[in-house]
This record gives structure tokens, C-alpha cells and sequence, in this order.
């Protein structure tokens, strides 16, 4: 994609509002959100629409992952926006997938991979050689030790550890505060220090 200088985000959430944030410190302007609640007419001081017709690029800005990975499939061809808050430190070898967002004090090691439609939180870290698949998210102050896997519409709850090497299925909901110290299954709800499955998650 050419240079931008603007951005559009589609979902009026407070995950938003922080977004709309690393958008100006990124110097994007956002001229204004996409929402599919007819109710909602503004966000951080900006309009909502409610249609994205004509507008690119896009992130979209939904924190749940089911949810986002809809929307984008709703949504089909776009051109997307990844960004990086300043504060945010990540190496050289580190990449991104598109419509990614990094937030504040984010720390992404050498040669991690972070997938499309993924978020990673304020304040996570990530050491090397951890691969996030796409529209996961990495919740605030969580730790991925190095190599560690997860797989796509995985949310790992705000202040988890995971242990080094292990492997998270995909479309797993891992609670607050867990330690993953062995591999989850895809599906599962997982907490628990150390993390326990209590069940499996129907996603359809």
C-alpha cells in the first residue's frame, strides 16, 4: 500500500478510543468510525457512520476475535492498516500481518510473527520466536515466553504467563491472571494457575 495519512475504524468500542489514540500518534487522521449500531453517532470525538462503503483503509477495531474475524469476512476485499504505538518496542525481525494494532509498552522480541486482525495489548510481551496466528488477541501485561504458538480467534486473558514452547489451539479463551503451562486443545476454555481446560467452546 502507497503512503496513508488517514484511517477508518470500524467498530465504535472502547477498544476504539485507543486505537483512534495510536492513530494520531502515528499521525493518521480518522475522519471518522463505522458502526453497524444505528444508535451510535459519535466516538472520541469523531462521527459514526454506518456503512463502509468508499472507505480504505481500514482496521477493525472490535476486541473480541470471533467477532472481528466476521466482520472482516462480512466486509471481504479491503486494503488494512497495521499500527504500532511509539512506545511499543519490537525488533527488526519481527512481523506483522495487516490490520494488526500494537499498543503501548508492547515488547515483541527478534523474529516473532504476529498474523492479520490480531491485537496485542497494552504492555504484553512477547519473546523470541512466539507465533500469534490471525485475529488473536494478546490481552494487557500478558507474558508469551519464547516459542510459543498461538493459534488463529485465540484470546489470552489480561496477565497470563505462558510458559516457554507451549502451543494454544485455536479459537481458545485462556481467563485472567491463568499460567499455561502445558498445551491447550483448540476450542477450550482454560484457566487456573496452573491453567486447567474446564470445557470446550462452541464457536459456530
Amino acid at each position: 500500500m502507497d503512503s496513508i495519512d488517514k484511517v477508518y475504524l470500524y467498530g465504535a468500542s472502547g477498544h476504539a478510543k485507543v486505537v483512534v489514540d495510536i492513530a494520531r500518534l502515528a499521525y493518521l487522521d480518522v475522519p471518522c468510525l463505522i458502526d453497524d449500531n444505528p444508535s451510535v453517532n459519535t466516538l472520541a470525538g469523531r462521527p459514526v457512520v454506518h456503512s463502509s462503503e468508499g472507505l480504505n483503509p481500514l482496521i477493525v477495531t472490535i476486541g473480541d476475535c470471533q467477532i472481528r474475524r466476521k466482520v472482516v469476512q462480512k466486509l471481504g476485499a479491503r486494503d488494512y492498516v497495521t499500527i504500532i504505538h511509539p512506545s511499543a518496542v519490537k525488533a527488526e525481525s519481527v512481523e506483522l500481518g495487516y490490520g494488526t494494532v500494537v499498543m503501548a509498552g508492547a515488547i515483541l522480541n527478534p523474529f516473532v510473527k504476529v498474523g492479520n486482525h490480531s491485537i496485542i495489548n497494552t504492555g504484553a510481551s512477547l519473546d523470541h520466536d512466539v507465533l500469534v496466528d490471525d485475529f488473536v488477541h494478546i490481552a494487557p501485561h500478558c507474558t508469551l515466553c519464547g516459542g510459543v504458538e498461538v493459534d488463529e480467534g485465540t484470546w489470552i486473558g489480561a496477565g497470563s504467563t505462558v510458559i516457554q514452547g507451549i502451543h494454544i489451539g485455536k479459537n481458545c479463551f485462556i481467563g485472567a491472571g491463568s499460567v499455561v503451562v502445558r498445551d491447550i486443545p483448540d476450542n477450550s476454555l482454560c484457566y487456573g494457575n496452573p491453567a486447567r481446560v474446564i470445557k470446550k467452546i462452541n464457536q459456530d
